[in-house]
């Protein structure tokens, strides 16, 4: 949940004038001749004071993703955020630094203003049948998402409002009291809103929806901002297919927090109990 700095954008939302996803839209991509894209940020994804981190992660895979000498599907995003991303426009430049048989590695950098503001690897690969097992497994007795309320947006930062949230166990604080707790686990259903055929980037983006866990274990407001952040794709686009708009199961823990910065896990699930990503962030917090 990276806090960067708010942006405008004038097709906001789903209308005649512009059918597209919100998610869509924030993802929207022109091909430059230099072999880079061209974007916009897009205020249904602001956060506090910025952008939703999940949207500039799905940003930097969705320029590997348009790229015309992509080879397979993404297995790893690392994004760093280096600086601020202000209003307006951007460019994503995407490079294969290598490219093997069956694996690609890519190194992706958002520019603005002339100055890298975020940048990250990408490693894609032509999946090949094997041995599978999964050893992970998922939280049990888990009530199904429609018996759950969803999560009220309310007086949250714009982007909360493009996911439907239903928290299992410990989603969000009932007050920020102060009252520190002995962890921060969380447990929740998600999917975009509103829904949308789940896809990588999609899967990206909501890799980093979790509340900072840091909120949760002292239960009070703090300066945050998302360092790095890691996502393992562990399924196929015919996996991603198959779970459609149907909403995921979303489970995640802090670490550590030592001396300005904490890291925090999380699985993301389907509703059969398939291990679709997993992912680890590093965040910088003022206490």
């Amino acid at each position: 949940m990276t806090v960067n700095l708010c942006a405008q954008r004038h097709d906001v939302g789903m209308n005649n004038a512009s059918p597209r996803h919100p998610f869509d839209q924030a993802l929207s991509l022109t091909a430059r001749a230099d072999g880079g894209f061209d974007g916009h940020t897009h205020p249904a994804y602001a956060n506090m004071v910025g952008p939703y981190g999940g949207v500039t992660c799905a940003v930097l895979l969705q320029a590997v993703l348009q790229h015309p000498q992509r080879l397979g599907d993404p297995v790893v995003l690392t994004a760093n955020f280096a600086a601020p991303i202000a209003q307006g426009p951007y460019t994503v430049h995407p490079r294969p630094a290598r490219t093997n048989r069956s694996t690609q590695h890519w190194v992706v950098e958002t520019v603005q203003n002339g100055e890298v503001v975020a940048l990250g690897t990408v490693v894609t690969a032509v999946r090949r049948p094997t041995w599978s097992r999964p050893e992970a497994r998922p939280p049990a007795d888990v009530p199904p998402p429609q018996d759950l309320p969803a999560l009220p947006t309310q007086a949250l930062p714009p982007w909360v409002s493009r996911y439907d949230m239903r928290s299992v166990h410990n989603a969000f604080p009932d007050a920020f009291d102060g009252e520190e707790q002995p962890e921060a686990r969380s447990v929740l259903w998600v999917r975009d809103e509103p829904p949308r055929p789940l896809d990588f980037a999609a899967l990206a983006s909501l890799s980093d929806c979790f509340l900072p866990r840091i909120f949760l274990r002292r239960r009070q407001r703090a300066l945050i901002g998302t360092v790095s952040l890691t996502t393992y794709f562990h399924a196929d686009a015919a996996a991603l297919a198959a779970q459609g708009e149907a909403h995921l199961l979303a489970t995640a823990r802090g670490l550590n927090y030592h001396d300005g910065f904490f890291d925090q896990s999380g699985e993301l699930w389907s509703r059969q109990g398939r291990l679709l990503a997993s992912t680890h962030q590093l965040v910088y917090y003022k206490a």
